[in-house]
């Protein structure tokens, strides 16, 4: 049974005392509505919702020692559990473990955390910025004319961290029981792509190193612009060097290209990112794994040719979403 902590119980008092229904807060916190119901009988009997005494190890922390780790580590989120033993003041001796207890009771629990683009101050003033100027667009007025492209990388073989190996005690180091990986994933391919809501471009190889001069004649003038032969088609690309060259924006504006202005570290904002993610996943879930470079970009494009419409229709329509929340977070990270 789930256990509320101390200040859990005094929000779940308050709650009772302005009439809420116990089920309703039970759903809150989580927990059954009998344990709702106990505290609220405990509170009558004894006007508190303190542990009563009882036989047991005594607690190895006070509640200084408890409010000290909590509020370490919630300054700073990404703090160890041994290094609040370390720092807590005063003669003790706690455990990591005990340390875990606290943060679990305050609610804190070890998580793989979010990886995002590094932001500084200007970054997230620029991307509320555009986000305020794109709050009005909408799908059926404005996205819908949006080609979306990027690039992107996709490893031979990736190793995240993720995968798991059933086994024995003392079999680590047996032959069936290690993930052999090639250095650096056995290297991998670029491709550059674009979506719309009614279309995709072909899944472009991108062999070596991408300069102005090769962005402009492989990807921009043989795929790019006969998708953008629509005068009411709008272009993106995100900032990086090529796409923002002399060369690049004197190209696409002899072409009478509109482009839209983009802000600086927004991958989020950008629904081409979620669709590479999908891809990605495509390829690691086909039986047979692609044992070299040409298998694995045989595969992109394969897998990229059979996402259905109806996927990339949906990213594009989270637009106004993803404007409505990047003016929330103040230029922040988002949850997308």
């Amino acid at each position: 049974m789930a256990r509320l902590s101390r200040e859990d119980r005094q929000i779940a008092l308050g709650r009772l005392q302005a009439g809420q229904s116990q089920s309703a807060i039970a759903r809150h916190f989580h927990v059954s509505q009998s344990t709702i119901s106990r505290l609220w009988v405990r509170f009558q009997a004894t006007g508190s919702v303190a542990d009563l005494p009882r036989a047991g190890r005594p607690r190895a922390t006070t509640a200084a020692n408890d409010r000290f780790i909590r509020l370490r580590h919630l300054r700073n989120r990404f703090l160890s559990a041994s290094s609040s033993v370390q720092a807590l003041p005063g003669p003790h001796r706690l455990s990591d473990q005990t340390v875990r207890n606290r943060l679990h009771e305050a609610g804190l629990r070890a998580r793989r955390p979010h990886r995002g683009a590094v932001l500084t101050r200007r970054h997230r003033q620029n991307r509320v910025q555009w986000g305020n100027q794109h709050l009005r667009w909408t799908v059926r007025n404005h996205w819908r004319h949006v080609w979306f492209s990027d690039e992107s990388y996709f490893l031979l073989q990736r190793h995240d961290g993720r995968r798991r190996v059933y086994r024995r005690v003392n079999e680590r180091y047996a032959p069936n029981c290690v993930d052999e990986a090639p250095v650096h994933g056995g290297g991998g391919v670029m491709v550059w792509g674009a979506i719309n809501t009614a279309g995709r471009s072909t899944l472009v190889h991108v062999q070596g190193r991408i300069t102005t001069q090769r962005y402009v004649e492989e990807i921009l003038r043989p795929h790019a612009l006969p998708l953008l032969a629509d005068q009411d088609a709008i272009f993106q690309q995100n900032n990086a060097r090529p796409h923002t060259a002399r060369l690049t924006t004197q190209f696409l504006t002899d072409h009478h290209v509109q482009v839209l202005p983009w802000p600086s570290m927004s991958p989020d904002m950008n629904p081409i990112e979620h669709l590479w993610d999908e891809l990605d996943r495509r390829v690691r879930r086909r039986e047979e794994a692609p044992a070299n470079h040409r298998d694995l970009l045989q595969a992109l494009q394969e897998e990229w040719d059979t996402i259905p419409q109806q996927d990339i229709r949906h990213l594009i329509q989270s637009m106004p979403r993803r404007c409505r929340a990047v003016v929330a977070a103040q230029g922040s990270h988002i949850p997308y």
